[in-house]
């Protein structure tokens, strides 16, 4: 009792947040049906088909639609459904678009086959070895995207066998179909669930899973059962749950503590309820931009003729890939092109984020960079552009420039201090001694 009371009153608070929320027209939304043809033997299972349906949505069973609107003739009649939605979860804006929008948000529906699941944190929710009478019906999953990413939503729809009027029982939707985070910081992955008070299977419990995968690699993040209050066992380290707006609001959303490279990929928040369940996925990339360093530091004078070595490191970044260059800005304020220099490959660091370096050569007889300026190291990357500079000083070009002129009076006016400072020195000790020696003879 205790868990189908916080169920209910997860649903009610859900279903007044919305509507309150979303005073809104809910869409008549064209969706691709989808299911699979009957096996060809021997195990095998035949190609899928799909075809085009139209759906019209409403939040109450009794208020009107727009059904007698002729559908596309493009469409079978036997294609169109009404689907009920009492938490106003597909009347969200992103669902509706303008009337002639070339942009349109994505849908599909499938036949879904009811089942009691085998893992260790959802058996508790059909203990019983008999399946409902509720069951007997006509049951369909679907998946919507709404414009730009803004929304994904899966359903679980039930409908009278026979019938075209379906009703959403489960519904899950994120906010964050596609997120980005700095390396280091805190990541919230959108994920909350909505439950028919109504529905007698709620009253058994739920239980929430997230996966991860990414380039055929796949591990479990972290598994709670709802109707044992119990996480299990094999959840990741620095990956929770807000345990408290789970029950109350159906906030299932996942907390990484701090966002690592391995984060990166697709992640799949999965809602169960007896022999139901509905899914979302989404992307999560942890991107971080290079910091740069030039050695060395300080360039050394240089004189036309003369080659100098100098080395951009980009380090720390995450993803690949990385773009280096060099430009030159002159004496003159104008910038030019040194081209990308001699790049390495990228090297990979314990944290998961790479390094990349690349190797200039500054001849100044064959590149022109008159009297020296600004010699500056570009990376571009997905996190942002980075620069990083180092002066050039080229002395003794052409024609002496008025620094040059300066420079070299200033030094010439210094020796010919010192020279007279020595001379001066030198012909006072003599004189000093001349006259002693006199005075001696005397």
């Amino acid at each position: 009792m205790a868990e189908f009371s916080t169920i209910y009153k997860l649903s009610i608070i859900a279903f007044i947040g919305f509507i309150q929320a979303c005073r809104c027209t809910c869409p008549v939304m064209e969706c691709w049906f989808v299911q699979e043809k009957p096996g060809r033997g021997g195990g095998l299972t035949g190609a899928t088909t799909q075809e085009k349906s139209l759906l019209h949505i409403r939040t109450d069973a009794h208020s009107e639609t727009a059904e007698t609107q002729r559908a596309p003739a493009d469409i079978n009649p036997s294609r169109v459904y009404v689907i009920t939605d009492p938490a106003a979860t597909l009347c969200h804006p992103s669902l509706n678009p303008p009337r002639g929008s070339i942009k349109k948000p994505q849908c599909e529906i499938n036949p879904f086959l009811p089942q009691p699941s085998s893992l260790k944190w959802v058996a508790s929710l059909t203990e019983s070895a008999l399946s409902p009478i509720y069951l007997q019906a006509d049951w369909f999953s679907g998946s919507f995207q709404g414009l730009d990413e803004q929304l994904g939503i899966s359903t679980i729809s039930r409908a009278p066998s026979g019938t075209k009027e379906h009703d959403v029982i489960l519904s899950i939707t994120s906010k964050t179909m596609s997120a980005k985070s700095r390396l280091g910081d805190p990541v919230t992955l959108d994920c909350s669930f909505w439950v028919d008070p109504s529905n007698p299977l709620s009253a058994s419990g739920f239980a929430v899973e997230w996966r991860y995968q990414t380039r055929g690699d796949g591990r479990l993040v972290l598994a709670y059962d709802g109707k044992m209050d119990r996480l299990a066992d094999t959840h990741e380290q620095g990956a929770s749950l807000d345990f408290e707006a789970l029950h109350e609001r159906g906030n299932a959303s996942l907390l990484l503590e701090e966002a690592k490279v391995r984060h990166s990929g697709t992640y799949i928040c999965t809602v169960y309820l007896p022999y139901l369940l509905a899914q979302v996925t989404m992307d999560l990339q942890i991107i971080e931009p290079p910091s740069l360093s030039i050695h060395p530091s300080s360039l050394p004078l240089a004189v036309p003729g003369q080659t100098l070595n100098v080395q951009c490191e980009a380090s720390g970044f995450a993803p690949l890939p990385l773009e280096l260059s060099w430009e030159f800005k002159g004496a003159d304020g104008k910038s030019r092109s040194l081209g990308s220099g001699s790049v390495s490959g990228h090297r990979q660091a314990w944290d998961g984020t790479y390094s990349q370096s690349t190797r200039l050569e500054l001849d100044t007889s064959k590149l022109d960079l008159g009297r020296g300026g600004e010699v500056t190291c570009v990376a571009v990357h997905a996190g942002g552009t980075r620069r990083a500079n180092v002066t050039l000083n080229v002395i003794g070009f052409s024609s002496p420039s008025i620094e040059d002129s300066m420079a070299m009076v200033g030094v010439a006016l210094v020796l010919y201090g010192l020279i007279k400072f020595v001379s001066w020195t030198f012909t006072g000790s003599g004189s000093n001694e001349a006259e002693g020696q006199d005075k001696k003879e005397k």
